[in-house]
């Protein structure tokens, strides 16, 4: 639910990094990470990981407090996953059978990258027509995975499905195209790096995986959605906790996109004002 509190945070956002600079620093730094983890050890991976962290703060010094706590909600959100998909159902696996130290920030510097993506003035522009590329280029290779590939991939399939949804119904569809490339381009450079593998079936053995799945981002797109729909919530409790009250409007979202989103219609000043 987008709020009083979700609102003001906006307003006092201060000047964020450009879409550009934040999209080729993350990956620019995923990319020498994962180069750098594949043939490095654990303290190498515990360095990586710290260095991690302080790109992403940098990153988010400059952005507003409602997309700092949706990174934060994202954070907290994969890195469950990420303990429960790798080291206990063995889902996929990283080298030392651990989750590396740099996984938990870097979900927020994807998380941010995709955002950074979304509100470029040519998706802005041109959503429409991005939503269209997104699903042709992904329909094509979520099909190949299940048709051609010599490791057939239902579950990239099943996350392709899960994006289309996220694209059509979503509350900020420019986040899934953004989420698109740069998962997918996180996927493919971290399996063929050898940084972590995918097992070839689910913990039920019925459900075939490919290395990578081919929809990858329709599964991280879990995390965005998290994120959109809890900060306004967690803002709104954080200033109650201080002693403020909030008074929520009319609209439920996840902050900026369905504040950007509104029909002309409900902008309209009451009758009588």
């Amino acid at each position: 639910m987008t709020t009083t509190a979700a609102v003001a945070a906006e307003r006092r956002s201060p000047v964020a990094w450009s879409s550009s600079t934040i999209v080729a620093t993350v990956i620019g730094w995923i990319t020498i990470v994962l180069v750098l983890d594949a043939d490095g050890g654990r303290w190498l991976q515990r360095g990586l990981g710290a260095v991690t962290w302080v790109v992403l703060l940098a990153l988010l010094a400059r952005e507003s407090t409602l997309v700092r706590v949706q990174t934060a909600v994202v954070v907290v959100f994969a890195t469950a996953v990420e303990y429960t998909f790798a080291p206990l159902l063995e889902v996929y696996s990283y080298r030392f059978d651990n989750v590396p130290m740099y996984v938990p920030p870097g979900h927020g510097l994807v998380y941010l990258a995709a955002l950074a993506i979304g509100r470029t003035a040519l998706v802005s522009k041109y959503q429409r027509t991005s939503i269209n590329v997104v699903l042709v280029v992904g329909g094509g290779y979520a099909a190949y995975g299940v048709l051609l590939a010599d490791r057939p991939d239902v579950l990239g399939a099943f996350w392709f499905c899960c994006l289309a949804g996220f694209l059509r119904w979503g509350p900020s569809p420019g986040l899934y195209v953004g989420a698109f490339f740069v998962v997918t381009y996180l996927e493919l450079a971290g399996t063929a790096l050898g940084t972590w593998s995918w097992a070839t079936t689910d913990p039920t053995g019925l459900v075939s995986i490919g290395n990578p799945p081919s929809g990858a981002a329709g599964g991280y797109g879990w995390f965005d959605l998290a994120a959109t729909l809890a900060a306004p919530s967690v803002l709104v409790l954080a200033h109650r906790l201080r002693g403020g009250r909030a008074a929520p409007t009319q609209r439920r979202g996840g902050g900026r996109w369905w504040l950007a989103r509104r029909r002309p219609a409900d902008r309209r000043p009451p009758p009588g004002s």
